[in-house]
C-alpha cells in the first residue's frame, strides 16, 4: 500500500474513531490470545458447510485447531461435521449453534473465528468476533459495504487481532511470483489492465456459478426444517423466504445479501495485478458496459473501469472489469491468441510498454509473460527474462492460506491478506459494486470515505436492523 494510502486511510479512522454514533464500542477491551507451540488453537466457526467446511477441515488438519463451537442457521450441515469427524482419528468435541452471538456470547476461551456465511453477515460476526479478541479468518470478500471495511479495519487495529480475507490463491507460489516479476518492473510502464470471470451465469466451462435473478420474486414459501430464517437474514431487513431464490448460492445476486460476480471473484482474479503493480486507492469507477440496473439484484453482465492514481512513480492504472461472460477485446491480446489459441473464459492481461503478462486460471497461479518484439507468451516458470528476478516474498507451507492463518495465531508468521492488503482491495472492488448500480461516473475520495455522488454515498452504509447493530 502507499504512503498516501496509509496516510489518508489512518486520517479517516482517527476521525471516525472520535465521532462516536455507531462506531462507540461497548463492554470492556479483550485481548487476543496467541497460542504457543503445542497449545491448541480454539476454533469457533460460523459458516459450517460449503466453503466454510473446506476451510475448517483444512485448518484442523494443520494438528494443533479443535473446533470447539460450530454455528449454522441451517442445522442439516451440522451432520456433515459430525460425518467428516467420523473419518478421522479425533473426537467430535464441539458444541453448536444457530445465532452466532450466543456462540460469542457463550464460548469465551476462543482463540479465532471463522466466518464462511453469506457476504451480509461477513462484517457483523467478525467484528462481534474481533471485539472479543478473537483473530478471524473471513471468507471473501470480506464485507459487503464500504462502511463496513472501514469499521473492520478500525476495530481489528484496535484490538491487535490477527485477520485473514480468504482469496487463498494469495498463498500459491505462481501467485508470488507473478507479483515478484510485476514488482521488478520487467514489464515497463503499466497503464492498463483487464480482468474477466465467467461469472454469474453457468456458462459453457463453467461448472459453478448462479443464474442472475433479475428481481425480487413475490410470495413465500415454508421454511424448511431446521432453518432459522430470521437468522439467516441477520442485519438485512425482513422478507419472505422462498426456496431455492436466496439460500444457498443465489443471494449473491442481491444488494442486500451480497455482491454480485465482483464481490465473488474480483478478490480472486483482481489479486495478482493489485498487489503485483501495488495500486493502493481506488479514485474512481464507472460501469462503461452493463446489460441493465435492476432495483434489487446486480446486472446479468458489466463491463466497468476502475481508475487508480500514480503512486511511488508509477502511472496511473485503468483496470477493466467484465462479468457475465464478457471478456476483453482479442485484438488487444495477438501473444494470447498466438499462444493459448484463444482468450480464457476467465483471467487477467496487464498491458506495460515493455511487455505482457496474462493470467488464465482465477486464483493468480498460472502466468504467462511475452516482452516487446515477442510473438507468442512463455510460462513465468520458463521465461529467460523472469531467471534473473530474486524470490522476495516467502512462500506458504502446502501453498495453504488457512494453514497460514493458524501460524499467524501462532505468531510464527504474517498473514498475508491482513487489512492492509484486503481492506484496500475490497474496497476498490464494492467502488465498482457502486457503478454497477449507480449510472456515471463515480469520483472516490478515500481520506474522506466519500464520493462525489449523492446517490453512491447513500449505499456506503448498510442497513442494520434493530437488535442487530454491532
Amino acid at each position: 500500500m502507499s504512503r498516501k494510502t496509509v496516510s489518508s486511510r489512518r486520517a479517516f479512522l482517527k476521525t471516525a474513531a472520535g465521532a462516536g454514533g455507531a462506531w462507540t464500542l461497548g463492554g470492556c477491551r479483550s485481548v487476543p490470545r496467541f497460542r504457543k507451540p503445542g497449545e491448541m488453537l480454539k476454533l469457533g466457526v460460523i459458516g459450517t458447510g460449503g466453503q466454510g467446511h473446506r476451510d475448517w477441515s483444512e485448518m484442523v488438519d494443520c494438528g494443533n485447531v479443535q473446533v470447539v463451537a460450530f454455528c449454522d442457521v441451517d442445522a442439516s450441515l451440522f451432520d456433515g461435521a459430525r460425518e467428516w469427524y467420523a473419518k478421522k482419528p479425533l473426537k467430535a468435541d464441539f458444541r453448536t449453534y444457530a445465532d452466532y452471538r450466543k456462540m460469542l456470547e457463550r464460548e469465551r476461551d476462543l482463540d479465532a473465528v471463522l466466518v464462511a456465511t453469506p457476504d451480509h453477515t461477513h462484517a457483523p460476526a467478525a467484528i462481534q468476533a474481533m471485539k472479543r479478541g478473537c483473530h478471524v479468518y473471513v471468507e471473501k470478500p470480506l464485507v459487503r459495504t464500504i462502511w463496513e471495511a472501514r469499521y473492520f479495519e478500525k476495530i481489528a487495529k484496535e484490538y491487535g487481532v490477527i485477520t485473514q480475507m480468504g482469496n487463498h490463491g494469495s498463498a500459491r507460489d505462481g501467485t508470488r511470483r507473478g507479483i515478484e516479476i510485476l514488482r521488478s518492473g520487467l514489464l515497463g510502464k503499466v497503464t492498463e489492465v483487464h480482468v474477466w470471470t465467467n461469472r454469474p451465469e453457468i456458462s459453457p466451462g463453467n461448472t459453478w456459478g448462479w443464474k442472475q435473478p433479475l428481481k425480487r420474486p413475490e410470495g413465500a414459501d415454508p421454511i424448511p426444517a431446521g432453518m432459522s430464517w430470521d437468522l439467516w437474514l441477520g442485519t438485512s431487513p425482513a422478507r419472505p423466504f422462498r426456496k431455492g431464490v436466496y439460500h444457498r448460492i443465489m443471494w449473491r445476486a442481491f444488494y442486500d445479501f451480497g455482491t454480485g460476480a465482483f464481490g465473488d471473484m474480483a478478490c480472486h482474479t483482481m489479486n495478482l495485478a493489485f498487489r503485483g503493480l501495488e495500486l493502493g486507492e481506488v479514485v474512481a469507477g464507472e460501469a462503461v458496459e452493463i446489460s441493465e440496473r435492476y432495483e434489487d439484484t446486480y446486472p446479468q453482465f458489466s463491463k466497468v473501469r476502475l481508475t487508480y492514481a500514480a503512486r511511488g512513480g508509477k502511472p496511473p492504472v485503468n483496470l477493466y472489469w467484465y462479468d457475465g461472460y464478457r471478456k476483453p477485446p482479442a485484438e488487444i491480446m495477438p501473444q494470447v491468441i498466438a499462444t493459448l489459441g484463444q482468450v480464457p473464459t476467465t483471467g487477467c492481461f496487464i498491458m506495460g510498454d515493455k511487455g505482457v503478462m496474462v493470467n488464465t486460471d482465477d486464483y493468480g497461479e498460472f502466468s504467462y509473460i511475452a516482452l516487446k518484439g515477442e510473438e507468442k507468451m512463455k510460462s513465468i516458470t520458463k521465461h529467460e527474462a523472469c531467471e534473473t528476478i530474486p524470490v522476495t516474498l516467502p512462500r506458504v507451507k502446502e501453498q495453504n492460506q488457512r494453514r497460514e492463518f493458524v501460524e499467524a495465531c501462532f505468531g510464527q508468521t504474517r498473514a498475508s491478506s491482513d487489512i492492509d492488503h484486503s481492506v484496500p482491495l475490497v474496497e476498490s472492488m464494492l467502488v465498482g459494486c457502486l457503478a454497477q448500480r449507480i449510472p456515471g461516473k463515480i469520483v472516490w475520495n478515500a481520506s474522506t470515505c466519500s464520493s462525489d455522488n449523492a446517490q453512491a454515498n447513500a449505499l456506503l452504509k448498510p442497513h442494520i436492523r434493530a437488535g442487530w447493530e454491532y
